[in-house]
C-alpha cells in the first residue's frame, strides 16, 4: 500500500487552540523574519493596499492581518473561510468589532457563502499548505474568481521553495515543515504561480521578499 495523499486537511491539522496561543509570535514573528526573510509589516501593507470594506479572508489564521490593517470603512463586511474551525473561532474574537460572519469550508470545493460576490479576497500563507504543486492549486482561483465581483482583487502571498534564494535554516524548515505536514510547497515555484495568476486574471503582480511571493490580481475586463 501506497503513502496516504496530502489533504488540504493535513495542512490545517496542526492549526489547534494550543498552536494558535504562539502563532503569531513564532510564525508571523520570528520565522517570518528570520528564516523566511519576508517581516509580517510587508503582508500588512498589502492588506492596507488592497482590501476593502467587502471582504473575505481564505485561510484566515488568528486575524492577525485583519486586525492590523486599515479598512476603507469603520464598518467592513467580513467574511472567514477556514476549513479548521480553531482559527475560525480566534479570529471572531480578535475581529469582533467588525462582527465578522464564518465559515468552515475546503477552499478546494465551491464556496457557498450566501453572498453576491466580494470587492476583495484575501489568501495568505494558505497556497503552501494546499496539496499539490503550484499549478494544481490553481482550482483555488477557480471557486473564487466565482465569488469576486467584476473589478475586485485578490491577493496574498505564500512561500516558495524553487527559484529562491535560501539560508541553510530555510531549507531545513521548509524540509521540517513539509515532512510535518505544515506545509506542501516543495514543488512551488514563481513561474508556476505567475501561470495560474496569468490564466485567471487580466491583470497581476507578483513580488518576492525573501522566499515569500506576495501578489495580487484582478480582472479589467468584464
Amino acid at each position: 500500500m501506497g503513502e496516504k495523499p496530502y489533504t488540504a486537511w493535513d495542512g490545517s491539522v496542526w492549526y489547534t487552540n494550543l498552536f494558535l496561543r504562539i502563532y503569531d509570535w513564532f510564525a508571523l514573528g520570528f520565522t517570518c523574519r528570520f528564516i523566511w526573510g519576508c517581516k509580517s509589516e510587508n503582508i500588512v501593507k498589502l492588506y492596507n493596499e488592497h482590501v476593502s470594506s467587502n471582504h473575505l479572508d481564505l485561510g484566515c489564521g488568528t486575524g492577525f492581518f485583519l486586525d492590523k490593517c486599515t479598512f476603507p470603512t469603520n464598518n467592513p463586511n467580513i467574511t472567514l473561510v477556514d476549513l479548521n474551525p480553531y482559527p475560525l473561532n480566534i479570529a471572531k474574537k480578535r475581529l469582533a468589532r467588525y462582527k465578522p460572519r464564518i465559515h468552515a469550508a475546503d477552499v478546494l470545493k465551491p464556496l457557498d457563502l450566501g453572498n453576491s460576490g466580494f470587492d476583495s479576497i484575501g489568501l495568505t500563507h494558505l497556497l503552501h499548505c494546499l496539496p499539490g504543486d503550484i499549478r494544481s492549486k490553481g482550482i483555488v482561483f477557480d471557486n473564487l474568481k466565482e465569488l469576486l465581483t467584476p473589478f475586485g482583487v485578490t491577493f496574498g502571498s505564500t512561500f516558495l521553495t524553487k527559484g529562491t534564494r535560501h539560508y541553510k535554516l530555510t531549507k531545513i524548515m521548509f524540509w521540517l515543515t513539509n515532512r510535518m505536514g505544515f506545509m506542501a510547497n516543495m514543488k512551488d515555484d514563481i513561474e508556476g504561480l505567475s501561470e495560474l495568476l496569468k490564466l485567471h486574471f487580466s491583470e497581476y503582480d507578483i513580488k518576492m521578499i525573501g522566499c515569500e511571493a506576495v501578489f495580487w490580481a484582478r480582472n479589467r475586463r468584464l
